[in-house]
């Protein structure tokens, strides 16, 4: 007896209907016609069913600050930050936790069950860090979520930020990150990185750096993040975010980088929606697109992922954390419309996000988590065009949530030439 069966799913792009068999949270078989009894059968009706998105770059302490104390009127980076120092010393535990775990439920709803979020460590009471180690353990049966101790105010600039860091580690974050860039001086931008890959190496953690977040084109912290990782013996470990500076880099420079960065086996992230709406702000025209060179990087064979970044915070107002509106977002800004190009974009929502976070089990193939998304389309290139319906989001082979099935339908009526539209079940 399985413990569910999804019968006449699509995998890919290709028409073959295909069933998934789901035991003890796991996936079972994947093949056509599977001929079980199980306690739960679904129907995909033909849909498209893929592993659940992933976000490999989020801040939960600052979702839902829109607004206090007050607007980021001139909706740039500088502001944001100018208000998020404002905002800091009113918040409290559960004002974090109430809000991330608000966040959380959208989350799920759009079948994004990973997430990577950054966590501010320069306020010495750690209050964040208090209620996203919660707000983790709390959705632990629903998504994973990984968080990165990050010294917001600069690693070095901020007085106790290795204090704060080290005790955020010990109170259980996953990841060291760091924010070389904001530091007060190039020289002291690359001594930050130096000291906390050797914390993290010390610790054997993960890292995630906010890199080179910049126009500036000598802004090349990436340069020794890379370094640093084939000095600590740490490849594939490392990750750098942003890395906006790269599209004002110039060609021959870059040249020389991608190959010490694929050496290093370097994760990246990107972040299309804020990367092009903080980034390019000196420009008049022509203006720079803000977003660093996501094909090139493909292209390179390096991991390369997107995130969200934000939603409804003191740097972004917009957002509902549809990974699909980041997948499109990339891929418009990219100018990235082969079909290999857009299932690069989905893979970057998907499984190279997953990868980043060195997610276990995650996939559809037997032996791994049957965690999946059944969406209200037919292949990655509809599911980034429609951005249609989580018709079933599963965890470890449960239903944890479910979007009714909608279909528009043009019917004409009335007075002539009038246009009604209706919805159909």
């Amino acid at each position: 007896m399985l413990d569910l069966l999804i019968k006449n799913a699509r995998l890919g792009d290709h028409d073959a209907s295909i069933d998934i068999a789901v035991k003890y949270g796991r996936i079972e078989a994947v093949t056509p016609d599977i001929r079980a009894e199980a306690v739960k059968i679904i129907d995909a009706e033909g849909c498209f069913v893929t592993a659940p998105f992933v976000d490999a770059h989020f801040h939960l302490d600052s979702v839902l600050a829109r607004g206090r104390p007050r607007i980021n009127r001139s909706g740039t980076l500088l502001e944001g930050i100018e208000i998020w120092g404002e905002l800091k010393p009113a918040l409290t535990v559960e004002d974090f936790h109430a809000r991330a775990m608000e966040f959380c439920r959208w989350s799920i709803a759009r079948g994004t069950l990973g997430l990577r979020s950054h966590v501010d460590i320069t306020d010495a009471r750690l209050l964040a860090v208090e209620a996203l180690l919660d707000v983790r353990e709390t959705m632990k049966p629903f998504m994973d979520i990984q968080l990165v101790a990050f010294p917001q105010d600069g690693f070095l600039r901020s007085a106790g930020s290795r204090d704060n860091l080290e005790r955020a580690l010990d109170m259980g974050v996953d990841v060291v990150g760091g924010i070389p860039h904001f530091e007060r001086t190039m020289s002291e931008g690359a001594e930050s990185v130096r000291q906390l890959m050797r914390i993290a190496a010390d610790r054997g953690l993960l890292v995630d750096m906010h890199c080179d977040e910049s126009d500036d084109p000598l802004s090349r912290h990436i340069e020794t993040l890379s370094a640093e990782t084939c000095h600590l013996g740490m490849e594939g470990r490392v990750a750098g975010s942003h890395l906006t500076s790269m599209h004002s880099m110039d060609n021959y420079y870059v040249s020389k980088l991608l190959p010490l960065m694929a050496g290093a086996q370097i994760h990246v992230i990107a972040n299309p929606l804020i990367n092009i709406t903080l980034q390019g702000r000196h420009d008049s025209y022509p203006k720079r697109r803000g977003m660093t060179r996501v094909k090139e990087l493909f292209e390179a064979g390096i991991n390369t992922a997107f995130g969200h970044d934000c939603v409804m915070d003191p740097w972004y107002a917009f957002g509902s954390h549809d990974m699909l509106e980041v997948a499109s977002m990339g891929l418009h800004v990219g100018q990235m419309t082969s079909q290999g190009q857009i299932q690069s974009c989905f893979d970057a929502v998907t499984k190279n996000a997953a990868a980043a976070m060195q997610l276990d089990h995650y996939g559809i193939a037997p032996g791994n988590f049957a965690d999946l998304v059944i969406l209200d389309c037919q292949s990655a290139f509809d599911a980034i065009r429609l951005r249609p319906a989580r018709l079933y989001v599963i965890r470890r082979g449960h239903v944890i949530a479910t979007t009714r099935r909608s279909h528009p339908e043009l019917t004409l009526g009335g007075k002539a030439g009038s246009v009604n539209f209706v919805t159909a079940d």
